[in-house]
């Protein structure tokens, strides 16, 4: 039996992030647009196991710390404090439940049709959708064909069975808080996952085989933000990698840790595994090997700057294509595409104001450049900080760690970075993160108004330190 044929002007797989924004974009466009998941609920990895629930759980877990340690200092005396995780990952559920019918009533309201199945090439212009519902199948035919599968864990060579050798989704689904927790990757997944069982009561023991953990960032931040996890009880084994991880006798693991310059193997005992080594693009069954679509070397699609692949209608964007595999980079790209398939030719990502967020708490943010690449792309720069500490707003509502950093050009005085660790730090980099796009200077930062007393004038004095004019340290 012949499939049903259907014909769209862009159809989108993939319906995380990238997919869903850029398909209301090119529906609000006049383009007749379509979106094809596999899973049951949309908004990828980013909405179902990912962003938002990892921010729940950072959030309540952050609750429970406040009413055990701090609430007590702002005159708050609960007595005994007692964990309910199943109410905490209830609660988790309802948001992710709550944003994915969220983003399903937008599909509907701009009339894009959805397909809950599985896509696959046939050709460089036909593609095959096995639904869901009845395994039939439905062949799509459209102008356009855009790639937005985003991502999945490195799984390493370790046999993931998500109870007790887990990626970030089993992370999010343990039933209890495990005694001892290895996680292996000091990178942003790991360090939240691995802050939210701490803060839980779990012993939290990070295996990075770098010699830094969140090694992206500026050196200055990561001092201060290795200081503030270690004081929260995690601690790190840098420079190390872990080998292998076998069942114990207990129900637990024993996990072979070696260091990576001396080869000494140590093995250490845990009940739950963590693999967070990174993510890698998802292309897999999507039968790519029937069209003109190439890969680079490390499995990422090659796209050039409109985000075209070798095949002259399929285009590609977010975590399956070279740069940050960050939600909000997928959904730029997104709208970028669809006004670029409208005829917008002006139509561009500026991937140098990219906002980086590691949701732990402290919070770590940054935009740009950090000092150590600005030195080395232009020389002589110029750097201004400012500590939360000195801040009235931080000091009134407790939260004092961190700082502000701002990087500005020692000739032009151009904005070129700022790096933020603290209270509410991936909100108060957004100011930060508009200059730049403006073109903006530390000046124009330090001159603009700031209401007192808030977070933000923070910002404004590490700005104003620029030039060495900070007024409130």
């Amino acid at each position: 039996m012949a499939a049903e044929e259907e014909q769209f002007d862009v159809v989108f797989i993939g319906a995380g992030p990238g997919g869903y924004t850029g398909a209301i974009k090119a529906a609000q466009l006049g383009l007749k647009t379509a979106l094809i998941e596999k899973r049951k609920t949309l908004g990828g990895t980013c909405l179902n196991v990912g962003c938002i629930p990892s921010k729940a759980m950072l959030q309540s877990s952050e609750h429970y710390s406040q009413a055990q340690h701090e609430l007590k200092d702002h005159g708050v005396e609960l007595g005994s404090v007692k964990l309910n995780l199943k109410t905490m990952m209830s609660r988790k559920s309802k948001v992710v439940d709550e944003l994915t019918k969220g983003v399903e009533f937008l599909m509907n309201k701009n009339k894009i049709t959805v397909f809950f199945g599985e896509g696959k090439f046939k050709s460089d212009d036909e593609l095959e959708v096995k639904l869901n519902d009845g395994g039939k199948t439905k062949t799509i035919k459209a102008k356009s064909y855009v790639i937005t599968t985003g991502s999945a864990p490195n799984i390493l060579n370790f046999d993931i069975d998500e109870k007790t050798i887990v990626t970030s989704t089993g992370a999010l689904e343990l039933e209890k808080v495990p005694k001892k927790l290895i996680v292996i990757g000091g990178g942003v997944i790991g360090l939240e996952l691995g802050s939210v069982w701490a803060r839980l009561g779990a012993e939290v023991k990070v295996v990075e085989y770098l010699d830094n953990i969140a090694a992206t960032c500026d050196k200055a931040i990561i001092k201060a933000f290795e200081k503030s996890l270690t004081k929260q009880g995690l601690t790190f084994l840098k420079g190390h990698k872990v080998n292998k991880a076998d069942k114990a006798k207990n129900g637990g693991l024993t996990v072979e840790i070696e260091n990576v310059k001396s080869g000494e193997i140590v093995s250490e005992d845990c009940d739950v595994l963590l693999v967070s080594a990174g993510r890698v693009p998802f292309t897999a069954s999507l039968g790519l090997e029937n069209t003109s679509v190439k890969m680079n070397d490390r499995g990422f699609i090659k796209v050039d700057a409109g985000f075209k692949t070798d095949a002259a209608n399929i285009y590609a964007l977010g975590d399956v294509i070279p740069g940050p595999m960050l939600a909000h980079k997928a959904e730029e790209e997104g709208v970028c595409l669809a006004e670029i398939l409208s005829g917008h030719k002006n139509a561009r990502v500026n991937y140098k104001t990219v906002p980086w967020v590691i949701y732990t708490w402290p919070e770590v943010a940054w935009v740009g450049l950090t000092e150590e690449e600005a030195k080395k792309e232009f020389g002589k720069v110029k750097v201004g900080k400012f500590p939360f500490s000195a801040n009235g707003r931080a000091k009134a509502n407790g939260f004092t760690e961190g700082m502000v950093k701002i990087i500005a050009h020692a000739e032009t005085d151009e904005l070129l970075g700022a790096h933020i660790i603290g209270p509410n730090a991936s909100d108060l980099l957004s100011e930060a993160t508009i200059t730049m796009e403006f073109g903006g200077s530390a000046e124009d930062l330090a001159r603009s108004f700031h209401a007192h007393p808030t977070l933000t004038e923070a910002v404004r004095e590490a700005a104003l330190d620029v030039d060495k004019n900070a007024r409130q340290m």
